[in-house]
Parts: structure tokens; C-alpha cells; sequence
């Protein structure tokens, strides 16, 4: 389970890194879909939190999973707007 629970993390981690030519696009003037991002950057925030107050532990996989989401989510959401 530990080995899956961080194979996730790579992969969820690589989906929120997938943002940047989007972002790029957007800087650039062609503008991309502002609703998705955002909507991932409030799921990101919230896993995050949820991974750092989950007793009796902290989730790390999930925290470091959705950090990324957090930044790219909404570096994308603004850059579209």
C-alpha cells in the first residue's frame, strides 16, 4: 500500500505539472479554461489540509500530491482570466 500510495503521488503530482502549457498558452493571449483549474486548486487545498491534520497521523503522500494542484491550479485559473 505504501509503494501505491506514492506511485499515486507521482502520477497525481505529474497531472498538476501538466498545467504549464496552459499557462503558458494563457501568458501568451490564448486564453484556456479558467473553471477546471480552479475547481483543482480548491480540491488540491482541500486534500492538503486534510493530509496535515489526519490524526493519528499526517497523509504525506496526499499533502505532496496536491501541493503542486494547489500552485498550478491557480497560476492557471488567473493567467485565464
Amino acid at each position: 500500500m505504501q509503494i501505491l500510495g506514492w506511485v499515486a503521488t507521482v502520477t497525481a503530482m505529474a497531472m498538476y505539472f501538466s498545467y504549464i502549457p496552459q499557462i503558458s498558452g494563457n501568458l501568451k493571449g490564448e486564453k484556456g479554461d479558467w473553471l477546471q483549474p480552479l475547481v483543482a486548486g480548491i480540491n488540491c487545498s482541500l486534500w492538503v489540509i486534510y493530509g496535515l491534520i489526519k490524526r493519528p497521523k499526517k497523509d504525506w503522500p496526499i499533502v505532496v500530491a496536491n501541493s503542486p494542484g494547489i500552485f498550478f491550479g491557480f497560476f492557471a485559473f488567473a493567467t485565464a482570466l
